[in-house]
C-alpha cells in the first residue's frame, strides 16, 4: 500500500470513529446513549411519538422503575423497560438517580462483594433497588433499609460494564 492510500485509509478511519461517537450522544443533552435512568413519578405516560399529541400507549405505573434512554427529541426521551417495551416519555417524569431490577429470585445481597460473606437480605425478582457503587462484577444495593453487594449479573438497569464510584 503506497503512502496516499495509507493516508487515506487513516483519515476513514477517524472519520468513521468520530461519526460513531457522536451517534452514541443524545443530540439535546449530549450524554452517552443509551443510558440508565428512573422514573421519577409514581405514573408517566408512554407515547408513540416525542409530544403530547401523539397517542399514549400506556402508562408506566412504579416510581423508580429503572428505564433506558435510547434517543432524545426536544424535552422527550425514547426509553425502554426491562421487557423490551418502550415509548417516549417527557424528560421532567425522568431522574438521573440509579435504580436496578433484581432479575434472580431471592437475590442474596452480601456484606461485601464476596459470596463467602454474610448475607445481609434476600431479594425477590422484580425488586427495585437503588444502586451504588459497582466494581466489575459485584454492585452496591440499598432496599426497605438493607444494603449490600450482589452479583452485576443478576440485575438489570447496569451495563456489564460500568463502573460506579
Amino acid at each position: 500500500m503506497n503512502l496516499f492510500a495509507t493516508l487515506m485509509r487513516a483519515a476513514l478511519i477517524t472519520a468513521l470513529a468520530t461519526t460513531a461517537n457522536a451517534q452514541d450522544r443524545g443530540t439535546v443533552t449530549n450524554l452517552p446513549l443509551p443510558r440508565f435512568v428512573s422514573l421519577k413519578a409514581s405514573e408517566g405516560n408512554v407515547r408513540r411519538g416525542p409530544s403530547l399529541t401523539h397517542r399514549i400507549d400506556w402508562v408506566f405505573k412504579r416510581r423508580d422503575m429503572p428505564l433506558e434512554i435510547t434517543a432524545e427529541h426536544g424535552h422527550w426521551r425514547r426509553v425502554r423497560d426491562r421487557d423490551g417495551a418502550g415509548g417516549w416519555v417527557h424528560y421532567s417524569l425522568l431522574s438521573g438517580t440509579r435504580y436496578i431490577l433484581v432479575e434472580t429470585d431471592m437475590l442474596a445481597i452480601h456484606q461485601r462483594p464476596d459470596p463467602e460473606t454474610p448475607v445481609m437480605a434476600r431479594l425477590e425478582l422484580g425488586v427495585i433497588a437503588r444502586l451504588g457503587k459497582c466494581g466489575p462484577l459485584w454492585c452496591r444495593l440499598t432496599s426497605a433499609g438493607y444494603k449490600g453487594w450482589a452479583p452485576k449479573e443478576a440485575l438489570w438497569g447496569v451495563k456489564p460494564t460500568e463502573i460506579r464510584d
